[in-house]
């Protein structure tokens, strides 16, 4: 029982650099992933002043001119699609699909967050414990050095992985709203461009 103990107690130590790197690796990426989402919410907030009000009172009939105030070097996603859209105006097939790759898209958009998120908190905890046995030898033999500095990697990796987890959380909660209101905005546009399709088609039937 020794034995296995021991080999255990190796086993969660050598453990402990590769759980460092990998809250390291994740501090790193929680900090890109702020960078980028305050620059998204730049470009979505210019963009939401611009198309708004227009969005709000969007028919079947003003569709072309909503359509010049798309901004050409928009950074926004939703205008992207937004243009995607009007060039497959006359194909209700293509519009159902590039509604399914936003969809994809937006899986995909917060994996990042979801995977800070859920990993964080786990590494953190391990970076947490593992130490913990060292600073309980160092206790037993009187080794207060050695103790302290074990804590001390505990209290860190903690900290670490909680600060990661906060920033995938709070990414995820808000990249979620913006989705819904993307894709509420992008299904309106594309039912309304159906619509007005259909209008197109009506009196070339009626002619036949």
């Amino acid at each position: 029982m020794t034995y296995i103990s021991d080999v255990l107690y190796w086993i969660s130590t050598g453990l402990l650099v590769p759980v460092v790197l990998v809250l390291i690796f994740l501090f790193v990426r929680a900090l890109v992933l702020l960078g980028a989402f305050f620059g998204r919410y730049q470009a979505m907030r210019r963009d939401e002043a611009l198309l708004r009000r227009p969005l709000e009172n969007l028919t079947p009939e003003n569709l072309d001119d909503f359509e010049k105030l798309l901004p050409s070097n928009s950074t926004d996603p939703t205008v992207g699609y937004m243009q995607r859209l009007f060039e497959a105006r006359h194909s209700p097939a293509r519009i159902e699909h590039i509604l399914s790759d936003v969809e994809i898209a937006s899986d995909k958009e917060l994996s990042l967050s979801v995977t800070l998120a859920k990993m964080g908190p786990t590494v953190g905890l391990m970076g947490t414990l593992i130490p913990m046995g060292p600073a309980l030898v160092g206790l037993a033999a009187g080794d207060i050095a050695s103790m302290a500095y074990n804590m001390q990697v505990a209290f860190a990796t903690t900290v670490v992985g909680l600060f990661a987890s906060a920033i995938g959380f709070l990414t995820k909660q808000t990249t979620q709203r913006w989705q819904m209101r993307r894709m509420s905005d992008l299904e309106l546009v594309a039912s309304l461009l159906i619509e007005n399709n259909k209008k197109d088609t009506q009196p070339c039937d009626a002619a036949e």
